[in-house]
């Protein structure tokens, strides 16, 4: 009975946290998709914000591949989005939303 409950408990828990990143991440895509909202319809910030929201961590190359944009040109993108750089590089930087 204890480790029914204990198990009862960890699955609660887990539960719990689940659902704060969902909140987070969610919170997260509206402040970036507001950023994007102004923008032309041919703009590859929408194409930057979904891929943020996809991966965990993107870097240059993954922004400008998926945007079909130059790596410099995706650079602006993120500095734009103003998202988290996660290396603390000045060069293969990446970033993510935290």
């Amino acid at each position: 009975m204890t480790r029914l409950v204990a198990f009862l408990d960890a699955i609660s828990a887990a539960a719990a946290a689940g659902m704060k990143d969902i909140d987070r991440l969610t919170l997260a895509k509206r402040q970036l998709e507001r950023k994007a909202a102004g923008r032309r319809t041919t703009s590859s910030l929408p194409v930057a914000v979904d891929l943020l929201m996809s991966r965990p961590i993107v870097s240059a190359h993954m922004v400008a591949k998926a945007a079909r944009i130059t790596p410099r040109g995706a650079l602006n993108l993120v500095g734009e989005l103003g998202v988290r750089e996660m290396t603390g590089r000045g060069r293969y930087r990446a970033w993510g939303i935290l």
